[in-house]
């Protein structure tokens, strides 16, 4: 979730963690932001890009510490 007319993008090793790669389109009716990304099965760290700021995902108890001292999401795709 995120206020409407932010700028929001998925960054993770899928894509090198690219902090401009995959924009994530704003869904009105549930109020939150998507994207959809094809992935072979395996684990995947990722975060959100708001207006330039690194957010792990909120909705999501899964994480690993990372490099930065701060936590990465993880998803595991089956």
């Amino acid at each position: 979730h995120a206020d409407k007319g932010k700028a929001v993008y998925l960054a993770g090793c899928f894509n090198n963690w690219s902090t401009t790669a995959k924009k994530m389109a704003y869904k009105a009716k549930s109020g939150v932001y998507a994207a959809t990304i094809q992935l072979a099965a395996g684990e995947y760290q990722y975060k959100f890009v708001i207006d330039g700021t690194w957010c792990a995902d909120p909705e999501n108890v899964n994480s690993v510490r990372n490099d930065q001292g701060t936590f990465n999401s993880v998803i595991t795709v089956k």
